[in-house]
């Protein structure tokens, strides 16, 4: 499947970060169709996702289906911030454009159901849409409450009682430079959806068909892929501190667990020394 570029540049930084720790496992909130439990996977992690969406989840076990054969990943259709089972301990706690639907109960629920999958030493991985200033079509159709910045995402991890431990703004120029592009062909595809409710343009967020914004043609796929775009990975990464990065990256773990520095002694999903 041929990723949209910003997708691309996001899966590289996680993909890079994760080159740090020793694999474990995960629970991923809001698969979608199963780009970020790919990239842990590929990574030799294990884990479980939550993907109450019928369309994104079966685009999610089709992505993944060799890993959920394996027995590496399990897709639970049911919301993970509603669910009542016990939970069980993961190294990690993962989602890729999910907080921002939230009302802010829901927000700070999430931070309560993370730290309590979390074994100690154990951390979340979070990609949310930042510059407020960029607010847009697509935050509309999506059903967003909100887009971050830096200082607001840690003011929200104190409040919660978290520990942001890195922060890194994405995809910084490329998808600024696309962005009227992509603004236009959200308009003419999905503008149709602001007159529904806000759940239901979040239910229907997890799995979107726009051509040339979430669906390619194979031949991009020639200019679409990591060594294509691995200039634009440096830029962003030069450029992790602008304040117009349309994405927020953020690792952060609630503040009983140990530090970095402590983090690294060993272990599933702690840092490699």
């Amino acid at each position: 499947m041929t990723l949209p570029p910003g997708t691309i540049l996001q899966r590289m930084y996680v993909a890079e970060r994760l080159r740090a720790l020793t694999p474990g496992s995960f629970v991923e909130v809001g698969t979608g169709e199963g780009w970020l439990a790919k990239t842990l996977l590929d990574s030799g992690w294990r884990g479980t996702g939550y993907e109450p969406g019928a369309a994104a989840a079966a685009r999610a076990e089709a992505q993944l289906a060799p890993e959920i054969n394996e027995g590496r990943f399990r897709l639970e259709r049911r919301d993970w911030l509603t669910t009542d089972s016990p939970a069980s301990e993961v190294d990690l706690v993962v989602s890729a454009m999910v907080l921002e639907h939230l009302a802010p109960e829901r927000e700070r629920e999430y931070f309560r159901q993370a730290a309590r999958h979390l074994r100690p030493g154990g951390r979340a991985f979070l990609l949310v849409p930042a510059s407020p200033t960029h607010w847009g079509i697509e935050d509309e159709v999506a059903g967003h409450y909100r887009r971050y910045t830096p200082q607001s995402m840690r003011q929200l991890l104190a409040l919660v009682g978290w520990d942001a431990g890195h922060v890194a703004g994405l995809t910084y120029p490329l998808s600024n430079l696309l962005l009227p592009l992509s603004n236009r062909l959200v308009r003419r595809s999905e503008g149709h959806r602001r007159a529904l409710s806000l759940a239901e343009r979040t239910a229907a967020s997890g799995s979107r068909d726009v051509a040339l914004k979430t669906r390619f043609p194979a031949a991009l796929g020639l200019v679409l892929n990591e060594y294509a775009l691995a200039p634009w990975h440096w830029w962003q990464k030069a450029s992790r501190d602008h304040p117009h990065a349309l994405v927020l990256y953020v690792e952060c773990w609630p503040l009983r667990a140990p530090t970095v520095a402590s983090a690294c002694a060993g272990g599933h999903g702690r840092e490699r020394a």
